[in-house]
Protein backbone atom coordinates (compact mmCIF):
# COMPACT_ATOMS: atom_id res chain seq x y z
CA UNK A 1 0.00 0.00 0.00
CA UNK A 2 2.76 2.47 0.89
CA UNK A 3 4.58 1.71 -2.36
CA UNK A 4 1.37 2.30 -4.31
CA UNK A 5 0.76 5.61 -2.53
CA UNK A 6 4.28 6.83 -3.28
CA UNK A 7 4.18 5.78 -6.94
CA UNK A 8 0.76 7.37 -7.47
CA UNK A 9 1.89 10.59 -5.77
CA UNK A 10 5.02 10.75 -7.96
CA UNK A 11 2.98 10.28 -11.13
CA UNK A 12 0.51 12.98 -10.08
CA UNK A 13 3.32 15.40 -9.24
CA UNK A 14 5.00 14.68 -12.58
CA UNK A 15 1.78 15.78 -14.30
CA UNK A 16 0.62 18.59 -12.04
CA UNK A 17 3.84 20.49 -11.30
CA UNK A 18 4.94 21.16 -14.91
CA UNK A 19 1.38 22.20 -15.75
CA UNK A 20 1.17 24.44 -12.68
CA UNK A 21 4.43 26.28 -13.37
CA UNK A 22 4.00 26.48 -17.14
CA UNK A 23 3.95 30.20 -18.10
CA UNK A 24 0.54 29.96 -19.80
CA UNK A 25 -2.46 28.74 -17.77
CA UNK A 26 -3.83 26.39 -20.44
CA UNK A 27 -2.12 23.12 -19.46
CA UNK A 28 -2.99 23.46 -15.77
CA UNK A 29 -6.57 24.42 -16.59
CA UNK A 30 -6.90 21.31 -18.76
CA UNK A 31 -5.42 18.97 -16.14
CA UNK A 32 -7.78 20.27 -13.46
CA UNK A 33 -10.70 19.96 -15.87
CA UNK A 34 -9.93 16.25 -16.37
CA UNK A 35 -9.62 15.73 -12.60
CA UNK A 36 -12.99 17.39 -11.98
CA UNK A 37 -14.64 15.26 -14.67
CA UNK A 38 -13.21 12.15 -12.99
CA UNK A 39 -14.51 13.37 -9.63
CA UNK A 40 -17.96 13.88 -11.22
CA UNK A 41 -17.88 10.29 -12.50
CA UNK A 42 -17.18 9.20 -8.92
CA UNK A 43 -20.03 11.40 -7.74
CA UNK A 44 -22.41 9.57 -10.05
CA UNK A 45 -21.26 6.21 -8.69
CA UNK A 46 -21.70 7.37 -5.08
CA UNK A 47 -25.27 8.36 -5.92
CA UNK A 48 -26.22 5.06 -7.54
CA UNK A 49 -26.18 6.14 -11.18
CA UNK A 50 -24.71 2.92 -12.52
CA UNK A 51 -21.93 2.61 -15.09
CA UNK A 52 -23.51 4.56 -17.98
CA UNK A 53 -25.15 7.13 -15.73
CA UNK A 54 -21.89 7.88 -13.93
CA UNK A 55 -20.11 8.42 -17.26
CA UNK A 56 -22.91 10.81 -18.22
CA UNK A 57 -22.48 12.75 -14.96
CA UNK A 58 -18.75 13.05 -15.66
CA UNK A 59 -19.47 14.18 -19.24
CA UNK A 60 -21.90 16.86 -18.04
CA UNK A 61 -19.29 18.27 -15.64
CA UNK A 62 -16.62 18.12 -18.35
CA UNK A 63 -18.89 19.91 -20.81
CA UNK A 64 -19.86 22.59 -18.28
CA UNK A 65 -16.23 23.35 -17.42
CA UNK A 66 -15.16 23.27 -21.07
CA UNK A 67 -17.98 25.62 -22.09
CA UNK A 68 -17.03 28.02 -19.28
CA UNK A 69 -13.42 27.92 -20.50
CA UNK A 70 -14.42 28.54 -24.12
CA UNK A 71 -16.64 31.47 -23.13
CA UNK A 72 -13.85 33.02 -21.04
CA UNK A 73 -15.91 32.84 -17.88
CA UNK A 74 -12.85 32.02 -15.76
CA UNK A 75 -11.26 35.34 -16.76
CA UNK A 76 -14.23 37.48 -15.72
CA UNK A 77 -14.96 39.02 -12.30
CA UNK A 78 -17.26 36.60 -10.50
CA UNK A 79 -17.80 38.29 -7.16
CA UNK A 80 -21.50 37.41 -6.99
CA UNK A 81 -20.81 33.78 -7.82
CA UNK A 82 -18.18 33.48 -5.07
CA UNK A 83 -20.57 34.97 -2.54
CA UNK A 84 -23.30 32.54 -3.59
CA UNK A 85 -20.82 29.66 -3.60
CA UNK A 86 -19.58 30.53 -0.13
CA UNK A 87 -23.13 30.64 1.20
CA UNK A 88 -23.91 27.36 -0.59
CA UNK A 89 -21.03 25.62 1.17
CA UNK A 90 -21.43 27.13 4.63
CA UNK A 91 -25.19 26.63 4.84
CA UNK A 92 -25.27 23.37 2.92
CA UNK A 93 -22.54 21.66 4.91
CA UNK A 94 -24.05 22.86 8.20
CA UNK A 95 -27.41 21.36 7.22
CA UNK A 96 -25.90 18.09 5.99
CA UNK A 97 -23.77 17.56 9.09
CA UNK A 98 -26.77 18.31 11.29
CA UNK A 99 -28.97 15.86 9.35
CA UNK A 100 -26.26 13.20 9.50
CA UNK A 101 -25.96 10.06 7.40
CA UNK A 102 -29.74 9.30 7.42
CA UNK A 103 -30.49 12.73 5.97
CA UNK A 104 -28.55 12.26 2.74
CA UNK A 105 -30.81 9.67 1.04
CA UNK A 106 -33.85 11.84 1.79
CA UNK A 107 -32.59 14.47 -0.65
CA UNK A 108 -34.01 13.82 -4.15
CA UNK A 109 -31.41 12.17 -6.39
CA UNK A 110 -31.58 14.82 -9.17
CA UNK A 111 -30.89 17.53 -6.59
CA UNK A 112 -27.93 15.59 -5.17
CA UNK A 113 -26.45 15.09 -8.63
CA UNK A 114 -26.93 18.73 -9.60
CA UNK A 115 -25.39 19.97 -6.34
CA UNK A 116 -22.33 17.76 -6.82
CA UNK A 117 -21.78 18.90 -10.40
CA UNK A 118 -22.23 22.52 -9.33
CA UNK A 119 -19.69 22.11 -6.50
CA UNK A 120 -17.10 20.58 -8.85
CA UNK A 121 -17.69 23.22 -11.53
CA UNK A 122 -17.36 25.96 -8.91
CA UNK A 123 -14.11 24.43 -7.64
CA UNK A 124 -12.75 24.26 -11.21
CA UNK A 125 -13.52 27.94 -11.75
CA UNK A 126 -11.94 28.79 -8.39
CA UNK A 127 -8.73 26.88 -9.20
CA UNK A 128 -8.40 28.61 -12.56
CA UNK A 129 -8.98 32.07 -11.10
CA UNK A 130 -6.65 31.35 -8.18
CA UNK A 131 -3.93 30.32 -10.67
CA UNK A 132 -4.50 33.62 -12.50
CA UNK A 133 -3.87 35.45 -9.20
CA UNK A 134 -0.51 33.70 -9.03
CA UNK A 135 1.00 30.35 -8.20
CA UNK A 136 1.89 31.71 -4.76
CA UNK A 137 -1.80 32.49 -4.13
CA UNK A 138 -3.03 29.09 -5.29
CA UNK A 139 -0.41 27.12 -3.37
CA UNK A 140 -1.09 29.09 -0.18
CA UNK A 141 -4.77 28.05 -0.28
CA UNK A 142 -4.00 24.43 -1.13
CA UNK A 143 -1.35 24.22 1.59
CA UNK A 144 -3.93 25.43 4.11
CA UNK A 145 -5.91 22.24 3.47
CA UNK A 146 -2.84 20.01 3.49
CA UNK A 147 -1.48 21.53 6.69
CA UNK A 148 -4.88 21.26 8.41
CA UNK A 149 -5.06 17.59 7.45
CA UNK A 150 -1.49 16.69 8.42
CA UNK A 151 -1.49 18.61 11.72
CA UNK A 152 -4.91 17.20 12.63
CA UNK A 153 -3.69 13.67 11.95
CA UNK A 154 -0.68 13.91 14.25
CA UNK A 155 -2.48 15.91 16.96
CA UNK A 156 -5.38 13.47 16.86
CA UNK A 157 -3.09 10.45 17.18
CA UNK A 158 -1.21 11.99 20.09
CA UNK A 159 -3.94 13.78 22.01
CA UNK A 160 -7.27 12.64 20.53
CA UNK A 161 -9.86 11.85 23.17
CA UNK A 162 -13.14 13.57 22.27
CA UNK A 163 -14.70 12.35 19.02
CA UNK A 164 -15.69 15.06 16.54
CA UNK A 165 -18.38 13.21 14.57
CA UNK A 166 -18.34 9.52 15.54
CA UNK A 167 -21.35 8.62 13.38
CA UNK A 168 -19.68 10.10 10.28
CA UNK A 169 -15.92 9.76 10.72
CA UNK A 170 -14.94 7.91 13.93
CA UNK A 171 -11.24 8.66 13.53
CA UNK A 172 -11.57 12.44 13.83
CA UNK A 173 -11.30 14.20 17.19
CA UNK A 174 -11.68 17.72 18.51
CA UNK A 175 -8.04 17.65 19.57
CA UNK A 176 -7.14 16.90 15.96
CA UNK A 177 -9.19 19.86 14.77
CA UNK A 178 -7.41 22.24 17.15
CA UNK A 179 -4.08 20.77 16.13
CA UNK A 180 -5.02 21.52 12.52
CA UNK A 181 -5.95 25.09 13.43
CA UNK A 182 -2.61 25.60 15.19
CA UNK A 183 -0.75 24.23 12.18
CA UNK A 184 -2.58 26.51 9.76
CA UNK A 185 -2.01 29.56 11.97
CA UNK A 186 1.73 28.86 11.98
CA UNK A 187 1.64 28.33 8.22
CA UNK A 188 -0.24 31.58 7.61
CA UNK A 189 2.06 33.67 9.81
CA UNK A 190 5.15 32.14 8.27
CA UNK A 191 3.85 32.69 4.74
CA UNK A 192 3.10 36.37 5.41
CA UNK A 193 6.62 36.87 6.78
CA UNK A 194 8.15 34.97 3.85
CA UNK A 195 6.20 37.14 1.38
CA UNK A 196 7.46 40.27 3.14
CA UNK A 197 11.07 39.09 3.18
CA UNK A 198 11.00 37.91 -0.39
CA UNK A 199 8.98 40.90 -1.59
CA UNK A 200 6.71 38.54 -3.52
CA UNK A 201 5.35 39.96 -6.77
CA UNK A 202 2.29 37.74 -6.41
CA UNK A 203 1.03 37.93 -2.82
CA UNK A 204 -0.30 34.81 -1.17
CA UNK A 205 -3.84 34.48 0.11
CA UNK A 206 -2.57 35.09 3.65
CA UNK A 207 -0.75 38.30 2.72
CA UNK A 208 -3.86 39.66 1.02
CA UNK A 209 -5.97 38.93 4.10
CA UNK A 210 -3.31 40.22 6.52
CA UNK A 211 -3.58 43.58 4.76
CA UNK A 212 -6.77 44.01 6.77
CA UNK A 213 -4.98 43.26 10.04
CA UNK A 214 -3.79 40.22 11.95
CA UNK A 215 -7.16 39.89 13.66
CA UNK A 216 -8.84 39.47 10.29
CA UNK A 217 -6.24 36.89 9.28
CA UNK A 218 -6.96 34.93 12.48
CA UNK A 219 -10.72 34.98 11.84
CA UNK A 220 -10.35 33.97 8.19
CA UNK A 221 -7.91 31.16 8.98
CA UNK A 222 -10.27 29.78 11.63
CA UNK A 223 -13.20 29.89 9.21
CA UNK A 224 -11.27 28.37 6.32
CA UNK A 225 -9.91 25.56 8.50
CA UNK A 226 -13.41 24.83 9.76
CA UNK A 227 -14.70 24.59 6.19
CA UNK A 228 -11.79 22.34 5.26
CA UNK A 229 -12.90 19.95 8.00
CA UNK A 230 -16.52 20.33 6.89
CA UNK A 231 -15.66 19.38 3.31
CA UNK A 232 -13.90 16.25 4.52
CA UNK A 233 -16.81 15.32 6.79
CA UNK A 234 -19.42 15.88 4.08
CA UNK A 235 -17.65 13.45 1.75
CA UNK A 236 -17.29 10.94 4.59
CA UNK A 237 -21.03 11.26 5.28
CA UNK A 238 -21.87 10.58 1.63
CA UNK A 239 -19.51 7.60 1.40
CA UNK A 240 -20.94 6.15 4.61
CA UNK A 241 -24.44 6.54 3.17
CA UNK A 242 -23.30 4.76 -0.01
CA UNK A 243 -21.58 2.03 2.03
CA UNK A 244 -18.12 2.50 0.51
CA UNK A 245 -14.72 3.36 1.96
CA UNK A 246 -13.31 5.28 -1.03
CA UNK A 247 -14.97 7.27 -3.80
CA UNK A 248 -13.18 5.00 -6.35
CA UNK A 249 -9.83 3.34 -6.97
CA UNK A 250 -8.68 5.73 -9.69
CA UNK A 251 -5.64 6.70 -7.61
CA UNK A 252 -4.07 3.46 -6.34
CA UNK A 253 -3.20 3.74 -2.67
CA UNK A 254 -5.12 7.01 -2.33
CA UNK A 255 -8.67 6.04 -3.27
CA UNK A 256 -10.45 8.37 -5.66
CA UNK A 257 -10.15 11.96 -6.84
CA UNK A 258 -12.93 13.09 -4.49
CA UNK A 259 -11.01 11.58 -1.59
CA UNK A 260 -8.12 13.88 -2.40
CA UNK A 261 -10.02 17.09 -3.17
CA UNK A 262 -12.96 16.93 -0.72
CA UNK A 263 -11.54 19.60 1.61
CA UNK A 264 -10.50 21.81 -1.33
CA UNK A 265 -14.01 21.96 -2.78
CA UNK A 266 -15.28 24.47 -0.16
CA UNK A 267 -12.01 26.25 0.64
CA UNK A 268 -11.07 27.33 -2.89
CA UNK A 269 -14.35 29.16 -3.62
CA UNK A 270 -14.29 30.64 -0.11
CA UNK A 271 -10.76 31.95 -0.68
CA UNK A 272 -11.98 33.69 -3.84
CA UNK A 273 -14.98 35.05 -1.93
CA UNK A 274 -12.75 36.50 0.80
CA UNK A 275 -10.37 37.95 -1.78
CA UNK A 276 -13.27 39.55 -3.65
CA UNK A 277 -14.62 41.13 -0.46
CA UNK A 278 -11.18 42.54 0.40
CA UNK A 279 -10.52 43.95 -3.07
CA UNK A 280 -11.28 47.70 -3.22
Amino acid sequence: MLKQRILTALVLLAILLPALFYPAPGPFTAVVLVLMAAAAWEWGRLNGCGALGSVLVGAVCLGLCAASWALGLAQRPLGGLWLAGGAFWVLGSAWLLHAGVPGWPRIPAPLRLAAGIAALWLAWLAVVQARALGVNFLLSVMCLVWMADIAAYFAGRRFGRRKLAPAISPGKSWEGVWGGVAGVLLLAGGWVLADAQGQALQPSFYTRVAGGGWGLLLAVVLGMTAMSVAGDLVESLIKRSAGVKDSSQLLPGHGGVLDRVDALLPTLPLALMVTTLLTP
